[in-house]
């Protein structure tokens, strides 16, 4: 196999063992590595999981052995030249005799970014950078965002008819709140219903109104049945604590104990209060409220990076949709559409409110990746760059 080819089908392992550290890594990034010999054979692989401590590069090491010495090291991400939980991979890369380095991307930490080339190529190791570098990019764009800003990357996702309602009128759903499922209220199919869960695997939070649960009665868990670090952390928007403790999500978070239910509020009743807080809910008030007497999301983004929250998908209700559109902090948009025309004024929109005016204010989405699941599709895309200031 030609070196080239060789060098981004090796990269191409080396990222899909990242891959693996898909909610184990958070709030770390995921990293995979790979180490070959001069021959192209592969001698050691490592992926990093925050539980696991050694990073990818020092596990790939370790399997490799001796084996490492005159070896070239492929790797999504640089490695890292500074002192933090480990000490420094740049260092057992350069005593283990690591010959050559191909990374897909620099360290998007600003603080630290390229030291870990430099530090190599000081030591004699040939460093190439950039090979599958938008792959590696979109793998880590969480935790680029929260390591550059200290919030995480807020995923706006709602699935809606083509003619964009995302429900029939509350008068006309016809189902029973204390239901679980709603299926004949389902607007995708099976696949694409699937997928969200892989989405939320790979967010660290998700956000709704309280409106969402009043309609909806919504779990809003990982049902993706792969492993991760911590809960996924369920955030609902609630002014005023209208939460009904017989609800599902309460009465999940109250049967597992797993503290992963956060309610924001902007006043509380004291015995509401104290009623979940028992139950297991964490109930946090904020002063910081909108124009229109909600809790200010940029706060609330503040609070969840406190958390160490690295990403957030949204799934919550036409409000919340244009709320977070209107504060402009959607870095992505994954958008899922059904063949179906629900039409009719009181049907609900993806997003109520004001909305954007005139055309040339309008929210603009960049960078659309399109994606086909059974029937229906979805798009995906960026409102603003997530490695950007």
């Amino acid at each position: 196999m030609p070196a080239h080819s060789l060098d981004e089908a090796l990269l191409h392992r080396a990222l899909e063992l990242a891959r693996q550290s898909i909610g184990l890594a958070s709030p770390n990034p995921y990293v995979g590595a790979v180490i070959a010999d001069a021959h192209g054979n592969v001698v050691g692989t490592g992926t990093y999981t925050y539980a696991g401590l050694k990073h990818a590069e020092v596990l790939a090491l370790e399997a490799a052995g001796k084996k490492a010495r005159g070896a070239t090291l492929y790797i999504n991400l640089e490695p890292h030249a500074h002192q933090g939980r480990t000490p420094p991979c740049t260092d057992a890369l350069i005593a283990a005799g690591i010959h050559r380095v191909v990374a897909s991307m620099p360290d998007p930490n600003p603080k630290v970014s390229g030291q870990g080339f430099e530090k190599l190529r000081a030591a004699g190791v040939h460093v190439e950078v950039g090979r599958l570098e938008e792959q590696a990019r979109r793998l880590n764009e969480a935790f680029a965002r929260y390591i550059r800003h200290g919030t995480p990357l807020v995923t706006l996702k709602s699935a809606m008819t083509l003619d964009g309602k995302i429900a029939p009128p509350p008068a006309t759903r016809g189902h029973d709140p204390s239901a679980a499922g709603f299926s004949g209220n389902w607007i995708t199919g099976e696949v694409a219903r699937a997928h969200v869960q892989e989405l939320r695997h790979q967010s660290d939070a998700l956000l709704v109104g309280v409106g969402t649960i009043l309609s909806d009665n919504p779990l809003l868990t990982d049902r993706s049945g792969r492993a991760r670090r911590r809960p996924l952390l369920r955030v609902i928007l609630d002014s005023h604590l209208r939460l009904p403790l017989e609800s599902r999500l309460v009465q999940s978070a109250a049967a597992e104990r797993t503290n992963d239910v956060l309610v924001v509020c902007v006043s509380a009743d004291e015995h509401k209060k104290e009623q979940l807080e028992q139950l297991g809910i964490r109930v946090e008030s904020i002063s910081a409220v909108d124009p229109d007497g909600r809790p200010d999301l940029h706060d609330i983004l503040r609070r969840l990076g406190e958390l160490e929250i690295t990403s957030v998908m949204i799934e919550g209700g036409s409000t919340v949709n244009w709320s977070a559109l209107a504060s402009n902090l959607v870095d992505k948009v994954f958008l899922y559409y059904a063949p179906k025309i629900l039409a009719g004024t009181d049907s609900i929109p993806f997003a109520a409110g004001a909305g954007f005016k005139p055309m040339n204010q309008a929210a603009q989405v960049k960078h659309v990746h399109l994606h086909r699941f059974g029937e229906d599709f979805a798009v995906e895309g960026y409102l603003r760059d997530p490695y950007g200031e």
